[in-house]
């Protein structure tokens, strides 16, 4: 089992750059557009979302070298990504050069969030599957943490203090590539490829003192049904694709990436000054760490429907009262106070749930193709929210955008309810037979 935390942890280290990579932006955001004199929609537009766009490609695409290439492989070349965006984009002297090379550290994030928990899933044993493919999730949140706390600290230390706040990230991307040289590939992955021998080894390592030819026969009958040219899109797989839809969808209507995207700027709105701001992102960043453990640790005890249901009451309270305190001028900590609020709903619930429920319920052949399209619906719609939240809160204001998130965490509330599945604790095998029959 120590192995299995030892892999697990390596791979969901792409998570912590993920993580870093998205946010590390927040600390440079005002910084950038008056260094280059941006309008507000090219800043919002190029600038600050093109690695967002950058994302929504690696997602989309990110299933054919998962697939192809198997997860090892695809989490190496993750790492080079992180590597080469984080080193071009610190030397960057215009804004297009910068938004290219942020463009391919999110192809690294949108690729990344295919990989790693269809690795982690594959490795990990039913019982454990939930907390180990959370680590992805995690390492997410550790990383924005990470990002908060460095910009904090490298602000102000010269007139190029972004170029180091960008720039850092290249050291732990490094670390990270070379840990990922020493994973194994995925057994299930092997089997598909029908490298038998390869899949045995790994196998035995995992589930030590068991029958291996019996769970490699299991796994392979999976494989056995399939029909060649299979893909998500065809009627037998439409349940699954709906759920990996309908997560992927609500998890960014909650707002959760506009909000840690402009975290300084919502509490400037709220009237802190930009110091308060920035340490008030660093208390975002510890609220969502934290609550991500405890989601971590009840995954596998409660199950993933029912932190769904926390995490949809608390999204539904907490965004409620930010829109009231936007509404109604509630001055002073309110909006950092109900906004914490929300980010320990979002961690415990969504945040927590997303990677490890999409990760199961696809089959092994269709697993990357699955994931792909998951990941793509959240990253094609955290391109888009970010990039219109200046214009929002210049036209309609904080308090009506923050009013439409939280109707539509009660139509997320009623997903949950009548369409979900409970996933924790059964094999992959007997799960995607399981979801086969129910529709």
């Amino acid at each position: 089992m120590k192995k299995i935390w030892i892999w697990s942890i390596t791979a969901a280290l792409a998570g912590f750059l993920f993580g870093f990579d998205t946010v590390v932006i927040s600390g440079a955001d005002k910084k950038l557009q008056l260094l280059w004199d941006s309008s507000d929609v090219f800043h919002g537009t190029v600038v600050m979302a093109m690695a967002l766009w950058g994302t929504v490609i690696g997602a989309i695409l990110g299933g054919i070298p998962t697939n192809k290439l198997g997860r090892k492989n695809t989490l190496l070349w993750i790492g080079v990504f992180y590597t080469v965006s984080a080193l071009g984009s610190a030397l960057a002297n215009d804004p297009i050069t910068f938004a290219v090379f942020r463009f391919i550290g999110g192809l690294g994030v949108g690729a990344s969030t295919i990989a790693a928990p269809a690795y982690i899933s594959e490795i990990a044993p039913a019982k454990d599957r939930g907390k180990l493919v959370g680590l992805y999730q995690f390492n997410i949140v550790f990383g924005i943490l990470i990002a908060f706390f460095s910009n904090y600290l490298l602000n102000g230390i010269g007139d190029n203090d972004w170029r180091w706040m960008i720039g850092v990230e290249a050291i732990p991307a490094v670390i990270y590539t070379i840990f990922a040289l020493s994973i194994p590939k995925s057994p299930r992955w092997l089997i598909s490829k029908s490298r038998f021998d390869e899949a045995k080894k790994v196998l035995g390592v995992i589930y030590p003192g068991s029958d291996v030819e019996q769970l490699m026969l299991e796994i392979n009958t999976d494989n056995e049904g399939i029909v060649k040219g299979e893909n998500i899109f065809i009627k037998k797989y439409r349940y699954p694709l709906i759920l990996a839809f309908l997560i992927a969808f609500f998890n960014q209507l909650s707002g959760i990436n506009a909000f840690l995207y402009y975290a300084p700027r919502i509490f400037e709105e709220a009237g802190l000054g930009e110091s308060t701001a920035l340490l008030s992102s660093i208390g975002i960043g510890v609220t969502n760490m934290v609550f991500t453990l405890v989601g971590v640790f009840l995954i596998d005890r409660l199950g993933r429907k029912q932190l769904m249901y926390y995490g949809s009451a608390g999204y539904i309270i907490s965004l409620s009262l930010v829109a009231c305190a936007f509404f109604f001028d509630w001055g002073g900590l309110t909006v950092p106070i109900f906004l914490f609020l929300f980010i320990a709903a979002h961690a415990v619930g969504q945040g927590t749930v997303i990677w490890v429920f999409i990760s199961e319920i696809f089959p092994n052949h269709l697993r990357g193709a699955g994931q792909s399209f998951g990941s793509s619906v959240h990253w094609i719609l955290a391109a888009i929210i970010p990039s219109l939240i200046p214009i929002l809160f210049t036209t309609i204001g904080a308090g009506t955008v923050f009013a439409f998130f939280a109707f539509m965490m009660f139509l997320q509330l009623l997903f949950v309810i009548f369409i979900m599945p409970e996933t924790k604790g059964v094999s992959l095998e007997k799960l995607s037979k399981k979801l086969l029959k129910e529709h």
